[in-house]
């Protein structure tokens, strides 16, 4: 499964870069995300629960960061198991562009794939989950961003 879009963010690009790269900023940002740790400078562990459709199940998984060119882009990839439930992977090529006076356009094209339990729920299901996952997360990013730049000024 493919998926791309963008985000406008109202904080600087180096802000923006500096978040993509907070283990608690993205901790706030992922939903069901029970725990993100940093364990280099490139890679975190992570663990999240979903449901999807009717399946709840909890991924232990790792994160790597991948084509660091910062504050502009990077690749961000991951794998996660959900026992039974199954699996996910993928991951994502984030850009960052100024977009006017102290705003980030925030572009990402996302290539994800699942397996097990979870892949039989049908790619509408699946794909429908997943934009509205990502509508969450960037939805919690932009907040968290916001409100740290806000924290940041003061």
């Amino acid at each position: 499964m493919d998926m791309q879009g963008s985000e406008r963010i109202e904080a600087p690009v180096e802000t923006v870069w500096l978040a993509l790269n907070d283990p608690e900023i993205l901790k706030k940002a992922i939903p069901g995300c029970e725990s993100l740790e940093k364990t280099s400078d490139t890679t975190m562990a992570a663990k999240v629960v979903l449901k999807i459709g009717p399946i709840k199940a909890k991924f232990e998984g790792a994160v790597e960061l991948q084509n660091l060119n910062p504050p502009n882009s990077y690749t961000i990839s991951g794998e996660g198991k959900g026992g039974l439930a199954g699996f996910a992977k993928g991951g994502a090529d984030v850009t960052l562009t100024a977009d006017g006076e102290g705003a980030t356009l925030l572009s990402y094209t996302v290539k994800a794939e699942v397996g097990g339990k979870i892949a039989q729920l049908g790619s509408r299901l699946i794909e429908s989950t997943s934009k509205k996952l990502a509508g969450e997360f960037f939805s919690n990013f932009s907040a968290a961003v916001t409100a740290r730049d806000v924290q940041a000024e003061a």
